[in-house]
């Protein structure tokens, strides 16, 4: 049986990765390929748990600690649905992965790249993304797109936090441009998706068809 494929979506706040995973998904689906859709941090029980502590505003986290909670709940994911899915051939579509501790742990909390990508590496056992689609948009844009809802610990953070958040994905993007395809998220939804599974198509085989 061939391996699935791990797909992830990235960006910050507000640029649209869950409407896009849904709707991603069952255009996957549409074309006849196997896909479940996860989130991060959750997906299991021990990593939903660990959701409530990492979003929790009433919690005072330091850096380093929420660095490695988000790392423990991925490596829980990765164990129990993520390795045992791609072995069975199924397309995995990740809201968040390795990138996302790249970009708010190591850029935004500013505890650097290298230590972020060593703990992942370890939580992941190495598991790389297939292709990481990461959602642009400018940082008063997706704060907007929040609208009324209480905000959770991460998102109470001021617009510089997420100045650096946004600067340490187009840093990860130049860096790995064969895995990492950089979309405008200001976009209508119907074309995001469209330049979604363009940027999938090759991963696909022959024979796709929009």
């Amino acid at each position: 049986m061939a391996r699935g494929a791990l797909i992830t979506i990235e960006g910050i706040d507000g640029a649209g990765k869950t409407t896009l995973a849904a709707a991603l998904a069952s255009a996957l689906a549409a074309r006849g390929l196997d896909v479940i859709a996860l989130r991060e941090p959750g997906g299991v029980l021990l990593a939903e748990r660990i959701r409530t502590l990492v979003t929790d505003p009433e919690l005072a986290v330091d850096a380093r600690a929420e660095a490695l909670l988000y790392a423990a709940s991925r490596a829980q994911l990765v164990a129990e649905r993520i390795v045992p899915a791609l072995d069975a051939g199924q397309w995995v579509l990740l809201d968040r992965y390795v990138d996302s501790s790249l970009a708010y742990q190591g850029s935004g909390r500013r505890l650097g790249f290298g230590p972020i990508r060593q703990i992942n590496d370890f939580a992941t056992a190495a598991l790389v993304a297939d292709r990481t689609l990461l959602l642009v948009l400018d940082v008063a844009t997706g704060r907007a797109r929040r609208g009324e809802r209480t905000p959770d610990r991460l998102e109470r953070e001021d617009e510089e936090f997420f100045a650096r958040i946004d600067a340490g994905y187009r840093t990860l993007a130049a860096a790995e441009p064969d895995r990492v395809v950089v979309l405008d998220a200001s976009v209508a939804p119907e074309q995001l998706l469209e330049a979604a599974l363009a940027a999938l198509a090759d991963l696909m085989g022959g024979g796709w068809e929009k």
